[in-house]
């Protein structure tokens, strides 16, 4: 029997580590902040690869135009030169000059999209964090798991589809154009650029669709995995939340404490009572009047129900203050009234008649 015990704790203990828990909020933002985010690289590559291609088709004759003078003054300036060290370096020069200002279109909208798809994935946030050296990284047996992980098995996947997407597409596109490519020899310079830009922007957009339709699925699997990655323990759930929220326990420990000071506080300030009103077994209720201050209304010293209106009346009968009993009044005055507090205005009328009722057993009237 005891060791049908151990073993029933035992597994308990197994199941209690199992990361069966969604993560808490606080969980995801220290994710977060430790650059822990769900995220497709595929989908910003994706999308870079769209607008680059529609603008490299858009912007085509922008670049013969370029091209073309480059090659111009190449072929008509920088060839007829003697080769010096000097006339290299500006010819070096403004290979680099044309091509950035012909590209530079094209590269500052990409790296706009690619920021862009980013953000709009993760949002704006800087992790130092993600970029520190870690030791872990180095281990071999760490690095051996990662080879043959679940994610190394979807990343092998894809790279292979799309491979075979990339062979598809082009063989599609090329076998429909295959013969006006053989009319290129009889076509002008600006005639071919046409055909072969109008070629390439087919098969480039057949396959960035593809890509697309892979990164979106991407996304979605990696969205699910980073769920799963931080997903927590029962345990570790519990210990959250007496982190953040602090013990239980001493929570309630301390919630016991406090209305025990303010009971106490209470039942000091019964003596100071003018009358307790009661229902009259179950409430009782400690009003305090100065007949010398006419201009404010009877304040609420006390009130209980139970065991605590029975040590209120104890209190009141030990130094002799007067208990009447009252079911409407005492009621709406523990339902209504916080102690420390005076009487609404709808009570004056009944508890000015309590108290002519107390002075008149007093002999005061």
């Amino acid at each position: 029997m005891a060791e049908d015990k151990l073993l029933l704790r035992i597994d308990l203990q197994l199941f209690a580590d199992e990361k069966t828990e969604e993560a808490t909020p606080h969980r995801k933002q220290e994710a977060r902040k430790k650059g822990q985010v769900a995220k497709s690289t595929d989908l910003n590559a994706a999308l870079v690869l769209l607008v680059s291609m529609v603008m490299i088709f858009v912007l085509r004759n922008y670049f013969l135009e370029n091209t073309g003078g480059f090659a111009t003054l190449l072929l008509g300036h920088w060839l007829a030169q003697p080769l010096s060290q000097e006339n290299l370096w500006h010819l070096v020069t403004e290979l680099f000059s044309t091509y950035f200002k012909v590209m530079a279109p094209v590269f500052l909208v990409a790296m706009a999209i690619g920021v862009a798809a980013n953000v709009g994935q993760v949002g704006f946030k800087i992790a130092p964090e993600s970029i520190q050296p870690k030791l872990s990284h180095l281990n071999p047996l760490q690095g051996f798991k990662r080879m043959f992980s679940r994610r190394a098995l979807v990343e092998l996947v894809k790279s292979l589809l799309k491979i075979v997407i990339v062979g598809f597409i082009s063989y599609s596109i090329l076998r429909g154009g295959v013969e006006t490519l053989f009319f290129l020899v009889d076509m002008s310079v600006f005639e071919s650029v046409e055909v072969i830009a109008g070629l390439t922007f087919k098969i480039g957009m057949g396959v960035i669709a593809a890509f697309l339709a892979i990164a979106v699925l991407d996304y979605i699997f990696q969205r699910k995995e980073f769920e799963k990655s931080i997903r927590m323990s029962k345990q570790e759930v519990k210990e959250e939340f007496k982190q953040m929220e602090g013990d239980p326990l001493l929570k309630a420990k301390l919630r016991e404490k406090q209305r025990q000071l303010a009971l106490h506080r209470m039942m000091h300030s019964v003596p100071e009572a003018t009358v307790i009103v009661t229902n009259p077994t179950h409430l009782a209720v400690a009003l305090k009047y100065e007949v010398e201050s006419p201009e404010g209304a009877p304040l609420v010293l006390a009130k209980g129900a139970g065991v605590i209106a029975e040590r209120i009346k104890n209190k009141a009968r030990e130094h002799d203050i007067p208990i009447i009993e009252d079911k409407p009044v005492a009621q709406f005055i523990y339902k209504n009234v916080e102690i420390g507090q005076e009487i609404p205005p709808e009570l004056y009328q009944s508890v000015a008649e309590i108290l002519a009722m107390l002075y008149r057993m007093r002999g005061k009237i």
